[in-house]
């Protein structure tokens, strides 16, 4: 039997993720050798290992708190919705067609098979496994297909914990729920509850779980309290509107930066907006508000699973005008992946790569003299370069690939990153670039004097990597204070 276990939700975004990097890091700190796994993530958000696999953000934060080096294992199959009944597959790392939800019972016992395999092949070089369930564990509708929570549990026989959302409501009927839901072999599987994201008097809260306790017979491992700053490296758009105002940052030098971000419905790697965020004095909205986009000091077009069908809705909710009226009047516009393909003139998908349903060409915002073609292979790596002097690590994960046209605006062009700027408009293919501490804020200072801000940066605050590790210290602080160790030491046989 693998020494591991799965650490389940009874919802989607209950703080799986985030409880699972702080066991990660707890167990490091036990002298533990960790590894995480997801069997399948779905997410728009994800990350290129050094190895050029692309794995979901999730694991790879997970890996840092393991402090282990990110690998395709760790999330063997990634999901990547580009509309609402059709996803991308991306197996062990790499690209692997599309699923759609007519195949969702039947299509799935490959990547099962492959889920399997890669936990084995963790579970045989590292002492723990620590595995992140998805959704809720009571999907009972889509249990038959199951290879994430009580599936991989069974297939595994691994010990499965349950962590419970309060913040939104009906904890106690949802850690009942579940129980109740899940059919005697899987339910044999379950170990206690994990009560996450409270606030108050945790005595009021005790007489409920001792019901729940009692109806169960399982225990409750702890109650985690609310995490304010617990917000980096967001595993869905979903977190985007979350931001926390009382995040302990230093106060920007001078100014505040008011940044407008272009909240796509299939907006993808969310997290480059999170190092705008983090920087002291940035002020960060995700918006469909053309006032909004207007007015501000920086509108941010960021990455899009589907640029075409994105470019429509930008289009359709009045957002092209101030776009272009921004960049006549030399105001900042930054286009990031999908986004800065948008800021070209053309885009051409003759074969139906990107949308799925045949070929198609459409018109850009023609803000950069660039064209975009889409093409079957897929760009995976983790590229460096500079501007202005500053070094840039990035990652890239896209299809399009975008070329400066041939006339005199394209000459006089200035390099970007892999991309390119004119004006006010700067677009790069680039993920991550934010991340660099120096480069973003060198950037940050050259949007404030373009819009005319008196912002500028407060270069004594604590960098963006410096910032996910004192969350990452805090989770594990959190999880060796707030829940029964001795009882998950017991269960891991650590």
């Amino acid at each position: 039997m693998a020494r591991g276990l799965v650490l389940c939700g009874t919802t989607s975004d209950a703080g799986k993720s985030l409880l699972t990097a702080g066991m990660c890091r707890w167990l490091v700190r036990e002298g533990v050798r960790v590894a995480p796994f997801k069997s399948q993530n779905m997410s728009n958000n994800s990350m290129v290992c050094a190895d050029g696999a692309e794995i979901g953000r999730a694991q790879w934060v997970q890996a840092v708190a393991a402090r282990v080096v990110p690998e395709a294992a760790m999330n063997p199959v990634l999901l990547k919705p580009g509309s609402d009944r059709r996803s991308h597959v991306v197996l062990m790392g790499r690209p692997h067609g599309e699923l759609g939800t007519g195949e969702w019972a039947t299509g799935r016992a490959e990547l099962a098979k492959a889920a399997y395999a890669a936990f084995d092949d963790l579970a045989s070089r590292y002492d723990v496994v620590l595995a992140e369930g998805a959704g809720s564990a009571a999907e009972v509708n889509l249990r038959s297909g199951d290879y994430v929570n009580l599936g991989l549990a069974r297939a595994m026989d691994l010990p499965v914990l349950v962590v419970g959302d309060i913040d939104r409501g009906g904890v106690l009927a949802a850690m009942y729920g579940t129980w109740a839901l899940l059919e005697d072999a899987d339910r044999a599987h379950l170990r206690g509850w994990i009560v996450n994201k409270f606030r108050g008097d945790v005595d009021l809260l005790r007489p409920g779980l001792s019901v729940v306790e009692d109806r169960t017979g399982l225990p409750v491992l702890g109650v985690v309290p609310w995490l304010d700053g617990a917000w980096l490296d967001g595993e869905d758009a979903l977190t985007l509107g979350g931001w926390s105002r009382s995040v302990d940052t230093a106060p920007a030098a001078a100014g505040t930066l008011r940044v407008a971000v272009v909240g796509f419905p299939r907006l993808s790697n969310a997290t480059d907006v999170d190092a705008l965020a983090a920087e002291p004095g940035v002020d960060v909205v995700v918006t469909a508000d053309p006032d909004v986009i207007a007015e501000a000091d920086l509108a941010v077009l960021p990455g899009s699973r589907s640029t075409m069908h994105d470019l429509g809705w930008l289009i359709d909710r009045g957002l092209r005008a101030p776009l272009l009226a921004r960049a006549a009047r030399g105001a900042p516009v930054l286009g990031i992946c999908g986004g800065y393909q948008m800021l070209a003139r053309r885009i051409a998908d003759p074969d139906g790569i990107e949308t799925g349903d045949g070929p198609r060409h459409v018109e850009g915002l023609g803000l950069l003299p660039t064209s975009v073609h889409f093409g079957a292979d897929k760009v995976l790596g983790t590229p460096t370069g500079r501007w202005r002097g500053h070094e840039v690590w990035a990652y890239e994960i896209h299809h399009g690939v975008a070329r400066l046209e041939d006339d005199a605006e394209a000459v006089a062009c200035e390099p970007f990153l892999d991309g390119w700027s004119t004006g006010a408009v700067f677009g790069t293919t680039w993920h991550g670039a934010f991340e660099n501490d120096d480069f973003r804020r060198a950037f940050l200072t050259t949007v404030a004097e373009l819009a005319g801000s008196t912002y500028r940066p407060a270069t004594s605050a604590p960098g963006f990597a410096a910032r996910r590790e004192t969350m990452i210290e805090r989770l594990a602080d959190a999880v060796e204070e707030h829940l029964d160790t001795a009882f998950l030491r017991r269960l891991l046989q650590v």
